[in-house]
């Protein structure tokens, strides 16, 4: 019996936004920022990680435990420019 390959759906939008220009950001916390309303890093200024992974949660039934590593890492990047490079990694922010 033949088994049949199902094909990933490509989240074209989370692909192209700019929170993709974050190093490291996967594609579906991408998709997270995007459905809180949220489209450009800079937004990411000032806010608390703790509070968009509580929108996030409202949103989704099923949120994985590292989401809040990559929002860490995210508003890090937006409100640090130059960023370190040592702390583009999720792993320094679990």
């Amino acid at each position: 019996m033949a088994v049949l390959k199902r094909e990933k759906k490509t989240d074209y939008a989370a692909l192209s936004s700019s929170f993709m220009r974050i190093p490291q950001m996967k594609v579906d916390v991408a998709r997270c920022l995007l459905d809180i309303g949220l489209t450009q890093v800079y937004q990411l200024e000032g806010r608390a990680p703790d509070s968009l992974l509580a929108e996030i949660k409202a949103r989704k039934d099923n949120v994985r435990e590292d989401v809040i590593a990559y929002l860490r890492m995210a508003v890090y990047f937006a409100e640090n420019q130059p960023p370190d490079v040592r702390k583009l990694y999720p792993t320094e922010w679990m």
